[in-house]
């Protein structure tokens, strides 16, 4: 058994995980909130340490003869895709203390996905509308409303 370039990626980043995890229950809890600083940090990198190992587990398993191993076609890599990408998260954290979590986090989500796989009927920019305006509402509310999160307000819209 040979492990590929996902399984050393796998390992990688459940190395990392499983050390941050290690901090996450380190982070002193305090007295006034019943949920620690801790807490959610410790429930993302445990399902990261948990993909992390069955991508290892996935890589190991499959048996990759030699020949069809160098006979893998590599695919193409998009580099104008991730420089797009990088271009709407930039924008996203230049917007967001102008416009407010409300409104940057729509404008960020659509424009993400638009660029992502840009829709071709009314119908499917209706959905990529209506994820971008639900994203924003649940993260708003679960954030600003349960947790208490103070979000970024505009500073040219108030809100």
């Amino acid at each position: 058994m040979s492990i590929g370039r996902d399984g050393i990626a796998g390992l990688v980043l459940l190395a990392i995980s499983l050390v941050l995890l290690v901090k996450s229950f380190q982070l002193p809890s305090l007295p006034i909130v019943p949920v620690g600083p801790g807490f959610y940090p410790a429930i993302v990198l445990s399902f990261m340490a948990a993909a992390s190992a069955l991508l290892v587990l996935q890589d190991l398993m499959k048996g990759r003869p030699a020949a069809a191993a160098a006979a893998t076609v590599t695919p193409s890599r998009n580099y104008r895709l991730v420089a797009i990408a990088f271009a709407i998260v930039g924008a996203y954290v230049v917007l967001l203390p102008l416009l407010g979590f409300r409104l940057a986090t729509v404008l960020f989500v659509g424009a993400l996905q638009a660029a992502l796989g840009r829709p071709q009927t009314a119908r499917q920019w209706t959905v990529l509308a209506a994820i971008a305006i639900g994203t924003a509402m649940v993260s708003y509310f679960i954030f600003e409303r349960y947790l208490l999160v103070l979000l970024p307000r505009g500073a040219w819209t108030g809100f």
